[in-house]
């Protein structure tokens, strides 16, 4: 190779460089352009753009997202209630690192397949590598929950709270645990606080009648 070709060769390796940041930058901003859109959109009097919108933010939001999202919850359509849950469990099971996704996923997978003790180790490694990442805590706090272990499945469901306050995942949790410890008042609060953030809970919404039959009919008129 000629100095000539030597010194183009050079020089094309930088506008490529150049080149494939340029497109990354325009991609990035019509994402965040596509997400404010839609964020707008939440509010629209139309519930099939509103339906649309969740969706959207579904395949281009951030886990924070969410909190715009649990709002839509309480829509007035059943279409965009459904298509809302949805996108919120999506958008909780995004955490940013593409490794830590995967390792979720994969644990999920075990859980599925009812190897429980393979699944605690790898959302293990996303509490460690990610602590802040609700999510690992909330899968965790499941598959303790699937195996009979509830003190460290509440445990876990503490750790998610503590990040994720509307987490009505983890507050169902709360309540099933109690629920099988037989702690109806326990059970109670917590199923109740997971209704309050969604309301479409039916199986929550069953248990917390359930309760209530049973604490009246243990005298417990006030409940």
């Amino acid at each position: 190779m000629n100095a000539r070709w030597s010194r183009l060769g050079l020089l094309v390796l930088p506008l490529t460089a150049l080149s494939l940041a340029i497109c990354l930058a325009v991609a990035l901003a019509a994402q965040s352009a596509g997400r404010d859109k839609a964020v707008a959109e939440l509010y629209s009097p139309d519930a099939a753009i509103r339906r649309d919108a969740v969706d959207r933010l579904a395949r281009l939001g951030q886990s924070t997202d969410a909190d715009l999202v649990i709002e839509a919850l309480y829509d007035a359509d059943p279409d965009v209630r459904a298509h809302a849950e949805a996108a919120v469990w999506q958008l909780w099971s995004r955490s940013g690192d593409p490794e830590v996704d995967s390792l979720l996923k994969s644990g999920i997978q075990r859980m599925e397949d009812g190897e429980m003790g393979q699944a605690v180790e790898l959302f293990t490694r996303i509490t460690q590598r990610q602590p802040e990442f609700a999510e690992g805590w909330n899968k965790r706090a499941t598959a303790y929950y699937l195996m009979g272990d509830f003190s460290r499945s509440l445990k876990d469901c503490d750790e998610v709270i503590k990040r994720n306050p509307h987490h009505f995942g983890a507050l169902s949790g709360y309540g099933m645990i109690y629920l099988r410890l037989g702690e109806l008042e326990n059970a109670l609060a917590y199923f109740e606080r997971a209704l309050e953030i969604n309301p479409n809970l039916k199986g929550v919404e069953e248990s917390i009648q359930l309760i209530r039959y049973k604490l009246r009919q243990d005298g417990k008129q006030d409940i």
